[in-house]
């Protein structure tokens, strides 16, 4: 990340209000909104499958069908004009874009082939036994604690354990990974106050995943290595192997995060949907796919008009930003029965709370992974997930979670009153 002037990033450009679509008043990244934002997500999809959003100056979807339509075509609404609020095919960008998750093939295709290799179902199969084992020990501890904090003793413990170990981190320093997983998601919403004050924490930790992301720090058996090993092959550059493992660490860490958070929160609520869970474990990854849409890690990213195009009956500029509310598609009564119902026999594999298309979540992998391990390990150990005051919630301007939740486990042998 550059030491540049931030004054221009996500300003407000709210410009011509297009003829004949509906106009949306609400902020969506206000904290009245994203303390409860699902009321306005309906608000929005009754507004019309296609809205103006009249403070950033965008169109937006809402829509189950409106939102995969955007985000499987990406000939129509590219990810290289970034996926935040600022454009980087007319302005200039603050940052160097993901090469990953801010170009369009055939460059995308590369380096996602050589991420998705590293990433695939055959490689986290094998760390499963060690994933298990750390989850089966930090759950162990949480219940012997038993009044506890659910975000700091589990959600973001396991990860910035398991998963941190992995990428090949040294074990110093691992608390800098928050803040930085922070800032890149504030990135991509408006230059508001929430950004701001993420940015002005960020020197140090920016510094630090600077340096452990070289070649030198990393383990030699882990993700990072390997991702060096490609660049060895020649089938990426050095200095995109190190750009691909600080892309690792956001796409890998706070999506876990808030999965698990989310998942304890819902649980916690849905005592009855906790019970089916426990007695039943092997339907632990099925459970998290309706954390997944239920609440949703992310809320919200940007695609931009490639070419004049008509989407929902409305022509959209070339270079138009279009704002794609993924959590409102996972709560579109018109695709889901019961949407606002958290429902763990649901069968929900066709949630967008990663995305989906070629730009899909590069890390969602493994956060389903480390949430599926983690929820199993409860089940075989915890009666009950009980909810102990008001949570606290995180704000971020594109994934939402947790800040804190005060939870008691109540032990299988150990029932309570």
């Amino acid at each position: 990340m550059s030491q540049v002037s931030f004054e221009e990033i996500g300003k407000q450009k709210p410009g011509h209000t297009p003829r004949g679509v509906p106009v949306v008043a609400f902020d969506p990244y206000s904290d009245e909104v994203m303390s409860n934002p699902y009321p306005y997500y309906q608000e929005l999809r009754e507004a019309g499958p296609l809205v103006w959003m009249q403070r950033y100056g965008t169109y937006a979807v809402g829509s189950y069908s409106s939102v995969v339509r955007v985000l499987t075509d990406h000939a129509s609404f590219c990810s290289s004009a970034g996926v935040g609020l600022t454009n980087f095919h007319t302005e200039t960008p603050w940052r160097k874009p993901s090469i990953i998750l801010e170009v369009d093939p055939p460059d995308h295709s590369r380096t996602r082939k050589v991420f998705s290799r590293i990433l695939s179902p055959r490689s986290l199969n094998k760390l499963r036994e060690r994933f298990e084992q750390e989850a089966e020990a930090i759950v162990s501890r949480v219940v012997a604690k038993g009044v506890c904090d659910g975000v700091k003793d589990l959600a973001e413990a396991y990860p910035l354990k398991v998963f941190a170990d992995a990428v090949g981190l040294p074990p110093d320093g691992r608390e800098h990974l928050l803040p930085y997983g922070d800032m890149v998601f504030n990135a991509f919403g408006p230059q508001n106050d929430r950004f701001r004050e993420c940015l002005a924490r960020l020197g140090p930790s920016i510094e630090w995943i600077n340096e452990v992301c070289q070649r030198k720090n990393l383990r030699e058996d882990s993700f990072g290595a390997e991702l060096y090993a490609a660049a060895d092959a020649g089938e990426i550059t050095h200095e995109e192997a190190g750009m691909l493992v600080r892309t690792m660490l956001s796409a890998g860490l706070d999506t876990t995060i808030f999965t698990i958070g989310n998942a304890l929160a819902c649980f916690a609520r849905n005592p009855d949907q906790w019970a089916i869970v426990r007695d039943n474990p092997a339907i632990a990854r099925q459970a998290i796919e309706e954390v997944l849409r239920y609440d949703s890690t992310f809320h919200s990213f940007y695609r931009t008009a490639t070419r004049p195009v008509t989407l929902e009956g409305m022509q959209i500029e070339k270079n138009q930003k279009i704002l794609v509310f993924v959590a409102s598609a996972n709560r579109d009564t018109s695709h889901w029965a019961g949407a606002d119902t958290f429902d763990v026999h649901r069968k929900p594999a066709a949630n967008v709370a990663f995305g989906t298309g070629i730009h899909g979540c590069a890390g969602q992998m493994i956060a389903r992974l480390e949430a599926e391990i983690v929820l199993k390990a409860l089940a075989a150990q915890v009666e009950r997930i009980e909810l102990l005051g008001a949570p606290e919630l995180h704000f971020n301007n594109t994934v939402r979670g947790y800040a804190s939740l005060p939870l008691r486990f109540v032990a299988k042998q150990d029932k309570g009153d």
